[in-house]
């Protein structure tokens, strides 16, 4: 559909009805696998909690519990895990569905660049998730030490899945961050010299999300999450940047229009 839309409109022109049924379709698409990531996620549920467990034994000491206050709770923290787990294992294909919706907008040229933008967020997004993998200890280690003497931490099913899961995913998000910022940049809606403003403002968020992702008194784990996310921030700015100079170029080779003009009455 999407190569039969192209070859009646190179361009891709779009108008606004038509780019509402595209996001409508792809969103959908999208959906399906996610679900079908989740299937596969229900099976893998169990030696998954187990591992999510662990950590919590051991930095609450064994003064530490995973409770389920109801009789459903068990039942949501089962579907909360496993629709966590889906987003992740169906990740490279809900990105390529983001792809996808931005390909009939980008001339031919500006398709071939968008490739690295497949190609680069499935690693992003899955590199994140594994870096708030080997934080989320450190994370339970530090904000556990705040228990007083004699107490036990009960901690209820659905929060502390909630928990687990809006980290790993916030982490895998704020990774594919820079990348946006680039294809924004591709797409003309953002400038690499107005980016470069605001190189102040993003080190600070940076740093900021570090610290409350990984609490405590270990400086490492808030380094270790914040030393990538201002590396590829940078990296996306140096890439917006070079994309900025080559559209000057281009535009600078390209003839004013009175001459295309005075051209054509010759």
């Amino acid at each position: 559909m999407a190569r039969a839309h192209r070859k009646h409109n190179p361009e891709g022109h779009m108008s606004l009805g038509e780019h509402l049924k595209e996001a409508r379709n792809r969103l959908f698409i999208a959906l399906g696998f996610v679900i079908a990531g989740s299937i596969a996620g229900a099976f893998l549920w169990k030696p998954v909690y187990e591992l999510i467990q662990r950590p919590v034994q051991a930095a609450a000491r064994g003064h530490g519990n995973i409770n389920f206050g109801t009789p459903t709770q068990s039942f949501d923290q089962f579907l909360q895990g496993s629709i966590g787990i889906g987003v992740v294992l169906s990740s490279p294909f809900w990105l390529y569905q983001i792809w996808a919706y931005l390909q009939p907008g980008l001339t031919k040229k500006e398709r071939r660049y968008s490739l690295g933008f497949l190609f680069a967020a499935v690693p992003l997004f899955l590199g994140g998730v594994y870096i708030a993998w080997l934080i989320y200890p450190h994370a339970l280690k530090a904000l556990f030490a705040f228990t007083p003497s004699g107490a036990t931490n009960l901690l209820s099913a659905s929060e502390f899945i909630q928990f687990v899961v809006r980290l790993h995913l916030a982490f895998g998000v704020s990774f594919l961050v820079p990348l946006g910022l680039v294809g924004a940049n591709m797409l003309g809606f953002i400038s690499g010299r107005r980016v470069v403003k605001a190189w102040r403002i993003v080190v600070f968020a940076c740093m900021a999300f570090a610290a409350m992702a990984a609490p405590g008194p270990d400086l490492f784990p808030m380094f270790a999450l914040a030393a990538p996310m201002l590396l590829l921030f940078f990296l996306a700015v140096g890439i917006c940047l070079v994309n900025d100079r080559r559209r000057a170029k281009r535009e600078a080779a390209r003839p004013a229009p009175d001459t295309v003009r005075a051209l054509s009455d010759i």
